[in-house]
């Protein structure tokens, strides 16, 4: 069957590679862009750097540094006013995956107008807006390299999925360098949502020969790599292994999807503010545990890939090797459990019909090689909780 294709039209990766940014700007013809980042970006002063490397080719950058973590409709509603007066002609994001999520629908909205939950799925996003630059200072969302956007309702409490070949951007930055210094917390978390994103595009019910391949050399860098990027700060290797493999897994997401754990995660954000790359290693295990008899070679082909198993061994000592490295990473990353991380057991088991709800809405559980229904879904939250 055909598959639709999308990548970032240049991808610059390596370190320093900030640095082509001006050199970039200027094969693009752009003159008058905008910074939008995350405000530890502006606090650390990394975008007065690039402000300055700009003034130096007598490029002037306006900065919107108030993008906020999980965001929502309302976040996103002054840099979409500040854009438009200052007549950008491209925008310019650094930081986590929210600072590129954000930039996404603001360009999108500055170049066509209206409300961002107007562009939600099922509403595929052909639009081409102002060009965006995605440089990513987190190993893990990948969304320097996608077609999405998640962007939460203010109203109805629901992540929005945006997708579309329209979102995707112009030019990826991926310089591993911007990492280093990130926190221990942050690199865990981000680091194994880019590992959900490598796992969940290899048995998506949308995977290709293409993102098939991306998913496979996303899932042996970041599994080889994960624990010693988070770990070791000083392991320069390891985490240009999972700058790169993070970008690679949003490749492959991007052209396959993700499926049940993105899809039962989104609502945690919502309404307990779990960071999304934590709420996906609270799920990670267990639903891929639920799933395995869904595409049992496949998730055996994980375990292979990612040097758990050998190519000979049967595919439930495969899928044991598996589920026994996932535990294993989130053991030794310290990712909470529900309760540790604080979230009441009263209120969640009050949120349980809504969240299966508006995981089943979002369309990702429906690429999952197993399927459950409301009821089961349920159940998979009640499960994970303890």
């Amino acid at each position: 069957m055909p598959a639709d294709i999308y990548v970032p039209s240049m991808m610059k990766i390596g370190g320093g590679s900030i640095q082509q940014l001006p050199q970039i700007l200027s094969e693009l013809g752009v003159i008058r862009p905008f910074i939008i980042a995350d405000p530890i970006m502006a606090e650390l002063g990394v975008t007065d750097k690039l402000k300055t490397m700009m003034a130096e080719q007598q490029i002037h950058a306006d900065v919107f540094s108030n993008v906020m973590p999980e965001p929502d409709d309302r976040s996103i509603i002054g840099a979409v006013e500040q854009v438009t007066r200052a007549n950008a002609d491209c925008l310019i994001a650094i930081g986590g995956g929210s600072a590129i999520d954000s930039a996404k629908a603001i360009a999108l909205l500055a170049s066509h107008g209206g409300h961002i939950r107007d562009y939600k799925v099922p509403y595929v996003i052909h639009q081409q807006s102002m060009p965006l630059i995605a440089i990513p200072t987190t190993a893990g969302t990948g969304s320097e390299c996608t077609r999405v956007t998640v962007i939460s309702d203010s109203e109805s409490a629901e992540k929005m999925l945006c997708m579309g070949p329209g979102l995707m951007p112009k030019v990826a930055i991926i310089d591993y360098e911007l990492t280093l210094t990130v926190p221990f917390r942050v690199a865990a978390d981000t680091g194994i949502d880019a590992l959900t994103h490598a796992i969940e595009a290899w048995v998506s019910k949308k995977a290709n020969p293409y993102s098939d391949q991306q998913a496979i050399a996303a899932m042996r860098m970041i599994s080889a790599n994960l624990i010693d990027a988070c770990t070791d700060a000083d392991n320069r290797a390891a985490k240009e292994a999972m700058m790169l493999g993070a970008s690679l897994a949003g490749i492959a997401f991007s052209n396959a999807s993700v499926a049940l754990v993105h899809g039962m995660s989104r609502p945690l954000g919502v309404h307990f503010h779990v960071p999304h790359g934590m709420s996906n290693a609270m799920l990670l295990p267990a639903i891929t545990e639920f799933s395995l008899a869904g595409a049992s070679q496949r998730y055996a082909d994980c375990a292979r890939h990612m040097g758990l198993a050998n190519v000979d061994d049967d595919d439930a000592s495969c899928h044991a090797a598996l589920v026994t490295f996932l535990k294993k990473v989130n053991d030794t990353l310290h990712v909470p459990s529900m309760s540790e991380f604080g979230i009441a057991k009263g209120e969640y088991d009050d949120k349980l019909a809504l969240m299966a709800k508006q995981a089943l809405a979002s369309g990702s559980p429906a690429n999952n090689p197993l399927v459950p229904d409301e009821n089961a879904m349920i159940e998979l939250y009640k499960q994970v909780y303890r």
